[in-house]
């Protein structure tokens, strides 16, 4: 197993990583994946609205080890709203050590927001939940509403990135 990338939380230095992911064309905008919808285990559906995914460094594994599953309620704005709102704090996580991938996903009903996540390792999406990127969230959302899981991948493990 990959050892876990150091903990940097400068949502600045992340910015800076972000831009040379960018100009270096490791980072992507994958739209094939636009408006599909996934049902979670808890049965709830909610559509892809966005999605990002950095390439993977010589040093880093080919494939993620974590997924992070964030779901919240936003706080003072309707679902399209939050949508649009969510492209300003991307540059600040995209550049956060071991980010390798981000599906946005809204149940436009509900307004039930989530964010799925892959990371390099378990400890990288254990540093994610614990920054400055998740206490930003969590105090623009609905008090209480947010809640997340970690769940560690395998070589046998589906991901909620795979196409059923």
């Amino acid at each position: 197993m990959t050892e876990p990338t150091p903990v940097t939380s400068s949502p600045l230095r992340s910015f800076l990583n972000t831009f040379n992911y960018l100009l270096r064309g490791r980072l992507h905008f994958p739209q094939d994946r636009q408006d599909q919808e996934l049902t979670m285990a808890d049965g709830q559906t909610l559509a892809i609205f966005r999605q990002a995914r950095v390439d993977p460094a010589p040093d880093q594994p080919q494939n993620p080890q974590a997924t992070l599953i964030v779901r919240f309620q936003v706080a003072r704005l309707t679902a399209r709203q939050n949508e649009l709102f969510s492209l300003l704090p991307m540059p600040f996580f995209i550049g956060l050590p071991g980010f390798r991938s981000k599906l946005w996903t809204v149940n436009r009903q509900t307004g039930i927001s989530q964010g799925i996540y892959q990371w390099d390792t378990v400890q990288d999406a254990e540093n994610y939940a614990k920054s400055f990127a998740m206490d930003f969230m969590t105090r623009r959302s609905v008090p209480g509403s947010v809640s997340w899981q970690i769940i560690p991948q395998t070589s046998m493990s589906p991901t909620p990135f795979s196409r059923a």
